[in-house]
């Protein structure tokens, strides 16, 4: 993504083609590409349109407040400028809103995970503020002169559904909005709302003492339960400092020689990460929602150790690092590919060798089975994602949780957060090749060239 600098505009890359795949994994990119198909009057130029951005054809896709633009090229070349016109909207819609995603303190934390919860839909919808766009709500514009949807522009649609999938403040910023701004307005509504149910608190523990003085004949002797204590004096804190811009930078080390043995960059290095990492927690506790969000599981110091070799730059730190947790130096460098796509679930999905219990392989059978039925169907395009060229599904083996595909070099790996997470053989090893997916059939999509 190309930030313009416009906080109401967002210019995205060209997505790379899609052979073989839906265009949405989300329920929200599926309602998108329902309002398409229900809007387009020629269900024909949607399915051209699928052919264009399968392709690769759509070029960078400019985001703003109420519209979509982007070149769009035939296969001759020719370019086309593309828009898509969406209704924004209202102050009072915006009011609405906010004022139900505040009223759900997991409402937020979704919106901060990219992630739409259907109960915020619904209730939106019931508020008569429609978050997503139904029928008819797409207003094409293509200077090809077409006067409906064109194969342009729905392949222009297609791809913002992709778009959606990664990042719903997409959708939030055609409304009318940027990320910040629907942050900052969610961050003020709570404040609001913090500052009056202190109000509130201060009445109530106000009117208990003087209740408690016309019963004792003076508020003096009278005592409150500490729960109205504790909540009056805590409504009284001052607010949160401002998080800082950056990680602050730890004294330096340098001196004219190693004080007692010690390794001064290793210890410089531990330092800095310590910052890095401290600074990413403090950003996470003063986000909204954080406290209504459960606690991640601590590391592990084997976790710890990885995560700490993907920061270090410094081939000394990285092998001392490897060497303290019992890996070579290829094995770390596999570890930390595999963090890097997924964290520490990542890292399991790598090194542990698990037999799923009969329930989960029950599950997990039924999601491979019905994988590519499912995509088969999934946005109205015939037989797609992991296919082989006659349509049919892929061929798996399984040995315990590991689904490998004959021939192909590919493999899938359940982890045991029931993520599904793809793999390639690439010179006698099975390499990390993504991040995880929901559903074995995008798992096994990942780019076998990595």
């Amino acid at each position: 993504m190309n930030d313009t600098g416009d906080p109401y505009e967002k210019t995205f890359a060209a997505l790379p083609p899609a052979p073989g795949r839906g265009f949405a994994r989300t329920w929200w990119g599926h309602a998108w590409l329902r309002a398409l198909e229900d809007s387009a009057l020629d269900g024909e130029q949607v399915r051209q349109g699928r052919r264009v951005a399968r392709s690769g054809a759509v070029g960078a896709v400019s985001v703003r407040p109420g519209g979509l633009t982007a070149v769009v090229r035939d296969r001759d070349g020719t370019a086309h400028r593309t828009d898509v016109l969406v209704q924004e909207f209202s102050q009072a819609e915006w009011d609405r809103l906010l004022g139900i995603a505040v009223a759900e303190a997991g409402y937020i934390a979704a919106l901060l995970d990219r992630e739409v919860p259907p109960e915020l839909a619904e209730d939106a919808a019931a508020a008569g503020v429609e978050l997503l766009p139904g029928m008819g709500d797409f207003d094409p514009r293509c200077d090809c002169g077409e006067w409906d949807h064109c194969p342009h522009s729905a392949a222009l649609c297609l791809q913002v559904a992709r778009l959606l999938d990664q990042d719903p403040f997409v959708l939030l910023l055609l409304r009318g909005r940027g990320e910040r701004q629907v942050l900052d307005g969610l961050e003020a509504r709570s404040a609001a709302n913090a500052r009056a149910r202190a109000q509130a608190q201060r009445e109530t523990l106000a009117r208990t003492r003087s209740r408690a003085g016309d019963a004792h004949g003076t508020a003096a002797d009278a005592g409150v339960p500490a729960e109205e204590a504790y909540a009056a004096a805590r409504a009284g804190l001052p607010p949160l400092p401002d998080l800082p811009r950056a990680p602050g930078q730890p004294p330096t080390l340098d001196t004219e020689g190693e004080p007692g043995g010690l390794d001064v960059d290793a210890v410089e290095f531990l330092a800095q990460a310590a910052a890095a990492e401290a600074f990413r927690l403090l950003a996470e506790a003063v986000a909204p929602g954080h406290a209504d969000r459960p606690a991640p599981a601590p590391l592990t110091e084997a976790e710890d150790a990885v995560r700490l070799t993907r920061e270090a730059g410094d081939v000394r730190v990285r092998s001392r690092l490897a060497a303290a947790t019992g890996r070579s130096r290829a094995d770390m460098e596999l570890a930390v590919l595999a963090w890097g796509f997924g964290g520490a679930p990542g890292l399991a999905a790598l090194e542990d060798d698990w037999t799923p219990d009969r329930a989960a392989l029950a599950r997990a059978r039924a999601a491979v089975a019905a994988a590519w039925t499912d995509a088969e169907t999934a946005d109205g395009v015939g037989a797609e994602a992991g296919e082989g060229a006659d349509g049919e599904a892929p061929v798996l083996r399984r040995v315990r949780a590991r689904w490998t595909q004959a021939g192909a070099g590919r493999q899938i790996r359940l982890g045991r957060e029931g993520r599904w997470w793809p793999y390639r053989r690439e010179e006698g090893r099975w390499i990390p090749s993504g991040p995880s997916a929901p559903d074995p059939a995008s798992a096994l999509e990942a780019d076998p060239e990595g």
